[in-house]
């Protein structure tokens, strides 16, 4: 009786418990490893085309990695996967445990529907959400003491990749037709990603703590693609980061790493926080709506709102589907804050462009900005287009890389190409908004709902 492995969120065949413990069940009744996935029309239709390209693209690299036997079904999980373990008479169906508030409704769903085992082994996580509790035994409501939590509780090393994985030979639907996007997709699976690893190692980790903010450099691992599809697990980035000698950046790396754990923490406890605030930080008159919230969203979407920094985050969206953390920030606070639109609108934006638009880190962290998240940024917290743009790219190198109209304005004078009077570019917007009296209009409505 084979086994049935079903990928979803662990792309990858090394540091994978999932395969391991299909490859022993296997192994124990001599017989064979069915790799599936199930193309589930219900992600599908919900995933913007620059995702589901880089998907397609990670599937045929997995596909490759299991020597040409990666099996797709397309259909709902909960009668795809029953109607394949009745066709091979598997014995049981090995996952990594969902953790996400869809995925687990699915598994549920699956687990009824079947007459073996779903055998739950990992997660996507370097510590299972829902693990780490208070001392009061309720979920953490902030960051640093989760953070601390996380670090005494420690992880597993590395699982061992087998060296040789039976398997199993069954018809394939064949892998899905890649969407057609304009948006520069990064290099897509397991090799791709470690590759991208291996590179930061050795040439980003060191200047990591300070170079991260800036969006002019390249001074990010850019890894977050890789995470969000599993090519690659936390576990083994952390196992690499205790191997180098203590330092900033080292420590600065694994705090990155652990917001990520808190943010899937948090929607582990809170599911709603996938569209609902946590908390409300405005009356809801505060929120701009009809015509001018959509033509305030529109300028802010097409990256036209008149402020540099802000509209080359959303242009670098547009053309690579991925944004940098630092001006991830600004644009959504600058939406939010400045254009007074609600953050499930920016964040539903996201997940449409994003090529590692990622539930848990995309929500929690908009929420974050908005000030309606566990442990947020106060709603009073407003971050300046100009002065943001000004100290993390001082030479205005990115803004220029990303708006071309202002390629012709030298040094920082192009986060304010207003002030330059005459020598002001015919072709890029003047400001949709003033800054500062929106940011005073934020203020006023915190308060006015006793803020």
């Amino acid at each position: 009786m084979p086994v049935v492995l079903w990928f979803r969120r662990d792309l990858r065949l090394a540091d994978h418990p999932a395969l391991l413990a299909a490859v022993q069940g296997a192994r124990a009744a001599d017989d064979e490893v069915v790799a599936l996935f199930v193309a589930d029309p219900a992600l599908w239709r919900v995933s913007g085309s620059p995702r589901l390209a880089y998907l397609v693209r990670s599937l045929r690299a997995l596909d490759e990695a299991t020597g040409g036997r990666l099996v797709v079904r397309r259909g709902a999980p909960a009668t795809v996967v029953p109607s394949l373990v009745r066709e091979v008479g598997a014995a049981a169906v090995h996952v990594t445990a969902a953790t996400e508030p869809y995925g687990r409704r699915r598994d549920e769903a699956v687990e009824r529907a079947l007459d073996v085992p779903l055998v739950r082994t990992g997660s996507p996580y370097a510590v299972a959400p829902g693990r780490l509790v208070t001392r009061g035994g309720t979920p953490f409501q902030v960051f640093t003491p989760f953070r601390s939590a996380w670090l005494d509780h420690g992880w597993s090393a590395p699982a061992v990749r087998p060296r040789t994985v039976p398997w199993a030979s069954v018809r394939s639907d064949g892998l899905p037709d890649e969407p057609a996007t304009d948006v520069i997709l990064p290099a897509a699976g397991e090799h791709a990603a470690h590759r991208r690893w291996r590179t930061f190692l050795e040439d980003g980790l060191d200047d990591y703590r300070w170079a991260r903010d800036r969006p002019d450099l390249d001074g990010t691992s850019a890894l977050s693609v890789h995470l969000k599809y599993g090519e690659l697990h936390p576990r083994t980035l952390l196992a690499d980061l205790a191997a180098r000698p203590s330092s900033d950046s080292v420590g600065t790396y694994r705090s990155e790493l652990a917001w990520r754990e808190f943010h899937a923490d948090v929607l582990w406890h809170h599911p709603g926080a996938a569209h609902r605030s946590l908390r409300p930080v405005v009356p809801d008159d505060a929120w701009a709506s009809g015509a001018t919230a959509d033509a305030l969203f529109a300028a802010w979407a097409e990256g036209r709102t008149g402020y540099p920094f802000v509209d080359a985050g959303m242009r670098q969206l547009r053309a690579t589907g991925w944004m940098h953390n630092r001006v991830r920030m600004v644009v959504a606070s600058f939406l939010v804050k400045d254009l007074h639109v609600r953050w499930q609108r920016g964040a539903d934006h996201f997940m449409a462009w994003l090529v590692d638009g990622d539930v848990p880190q995309n929500q929690l962290n908009w929420q974050w900005v908005a000030g309606t998240g566990r442990d947020a940024a106060p709603y009073f917290r407003v971050f300046n287009p100009v002065t943001q743009g000004e100290k993390f790219d001082p030479d205005g190198d990115y803004v220029r890389r990303w708006v071309p109209e202002l390629r012709g304005v030298a040094g920082r004078a192009v986060h304010q190409p207003w002030r330059l009077g005459l020598e002001a570019p015919d072709d890029y917007p003047s400001p949709v908004v003033d800054h500062a009296t929106e940011r005073r209009v934020a203020l006023d409505d915190f308060h006015r709902r006793g803020g």
